[in-house]
């Protein structure tokens, strides 16, 4: 969709003096060949892994993730693309039993204070969260965090293969565009924060989470050869 973007991942890449290109699928655009870049990023979006019905891109999204996990690709997946990830890595996706929309907190499990990858990293971060559906974890995959309302928010495969449930990427603009185009979802629940909690936590939230983002960008490693 047009309001869910890179985000701070650009930010990211150009500072990083990394190339970033994209593929909208829901556009008809064209996937790259696998050989034309190192690492692809998942986004998200409103849809579900099943709604392959009414967004027959799906199974080119699907297949075209396992092809770039086979080939040894470094994969990021956010929201949606980890959902994807873990569909087709061999977890299960289905509705988690509370939506989780807002400024939440997450905490790193015992077992992801132990990688290189997640060292100095915070235990308890309060992350941006946008999701109803959740997964199980795919086999052979590490489970880095979790929150309390949502047990598997992150896992790893191998050492480059990496899904996240929220939104490290979240800047100022993209927390606005969701706020927007999502409004009819912000329903009071237990996980469910207003517009107004969401833009007013923002600012001094968005610091800690893109720290982390670029050190999780900075730290997997470039594709198998």
């Amino acid at each position: 969709v047009s309001f869910e973007g890179p985000a701070g991942i650009s930010d990211w890449a150009h500072q990083s003096g990394h190339s970033l290109t994209g593929s909208r699928l829901d556009l008809g655009q064209g996937l790259p060949d696998l050989a034309a870049f190192d690492r692809l990023v998942v986004l998200g979006g409103p849809m579900s892994v099943g709604d392959q019905a009414d967004h027959p891109w799906l199974g080119r999204e699907k297949a075209f993730i396992r092809a770039a996990v086979a080939a040894g690709k470094s994969v990021l997946g956010i929201c949606l693309g980890a959902q994807l990830l873990a569909e087709v890595l061999g977890g299960r996706v289905y509705p988690n039993a509370r939506k989780e929309i807002g400024w939440l907190p997450i905490e790193l499990t015992a077992a992801a204070r132990q990688l290189p990858l997640c060292t100095n990293l915070p235990e308890h971060l309060t992350a941006f969260h946008w999701h109803g559906d959740t997964f199980t974890l795919p086999p052979g995959a590490i489970h880095l965090a979790r929150s309390s309302g949502c047990e598997n928010q992150a896992f790893l495969l191998g050492d480059r293969v990496l899904a996240l449930q929220f939104h490290l990427e979240a800047t100022p603009a993209s927390v606005a565009e969701l706020v927007h185009h999502g409004s009819s979802e912000l329903r009071p629940a237990a996980y469910v924060q207003s517009a107004a909690e969401i833009l007013a936590a923002g600012p001094e939230c968005f610091p800690p989470i893109h720290a982390a983002l670029f050190t999780l960008m900075e730290r997997l490693p470039a594709p198998s050869r």
